[in-house]
């Protein structure tokens, strides 16, 4: 009797879900380019994600940049080259700790909210009330948010690299007597298109990413409450590994371009 190679359960819901999340991607793709448009959504989704967040990642680009240089200047001083301690910084902050940092704090905030707030709407049959009134909720509530999150997050990390180089250039100019204006100048020195490109491109692919999964948990919620909890907690946690994937990827394909 022939038998047949079954896997593992955790394995092959896996499986199943990356296959669900890319049908719902395309599906995404499908919507996008259809009408209606739905602006006014957009914009408020913008605000949302956008400004709402600007706090959180300040303060975090902030922390960042002083720990970063506090922890690094000890062992440029060994060598004598604390000079160096502006360009290795900025280069640093702005080709990989930044991006991946802010994405990292905007997948706790956003993606969970998301997965929260159209879980809540899915077990409460809100979604399903849309359906049958004749509206279309998924552009309402999917589209608009992962086109948010795509235009957000690149625009956040800007902001949150240049609070990091701000909050390093404070440890300069406090401990190494570095005018605020030497310093920008060397960090911009140091920075070349081929360290802002990447960084400005793997940028929107976290903040697809972030909002995808974030809407995917949320729009496909089951089990009543206990599910909301359990999308609003998947969404960080899967958002997280995925970042991790785009980043690993964006950095080997500009090591190879580089090579090239």
């Amino acid at each position: 009797m022939e038998t047949r190679m079954r896997l593992p359960e955790n394995i092959r819901s896996f499986l199943i879900e990356i296959g669900d999340l890319s049908y719902f991607a395309g599906r995404f793709f499908r919507e996008l380019f259809t009408r209606p448009f739905e602006f006014k959504e957009l914009m408020r989704q913008c605000y949302n994600m956008g400004n709402r967040s600007l706090l959180l990642v300040g303060v975090t680009g902030f922390i960042l940049g002083l720990v970063f240089t506090l922890q690094s200047r000890p062992t440029l001083m060994e060598f004598g080259a604390e000079s160096w301690m502006p360009s290795m910084v900025s280069i640093s902050i702005v080709r990989e700790i930044g991006p991946v940092i802010t994405a990292l704090i905007c997948a706790g905030r956003i993606s969970s909210g998301i997965g929260a707030e159209l879980g809540s709407m899915r077990v409460t049959e809100q979604i399903d009330a849309m359906e049958v009134s004749g509206t279309n909720p998924f552009k309402y509530l999917v589209v608009t948010r992962i086109l948010a999150a795509t235009l957000m997050i690149p625009l956040l990390i800007i902001f949150g690299d240049t609070i990091a180089l701000l909050g390093s250039a404070l440890v300069e100019y406090l401990k190494g007597d570095v005018s605020f204006q030497l310093y920008f100048n060397s960090a911009f020195d140091a920075l070349e298109y081929s360290d802002l490109n990447p960084a400005i491109v793997k940028s929107f692919f976290f903040g697809f990413a972030i909002g995808l999964v974030g809407t995917f948990k949320g729009y496909t919620c089951t089990r009543g409450t206990v599910g909301v909890g359990e999308a609003s907690n998947s969404a960080v946690v899967f958002t997280s590994m995925l970042l991790f994937v785009i980043d690993f990827i964006a950095v080997f394909v500009t090591d190879i371009f580089t090579e090239v």
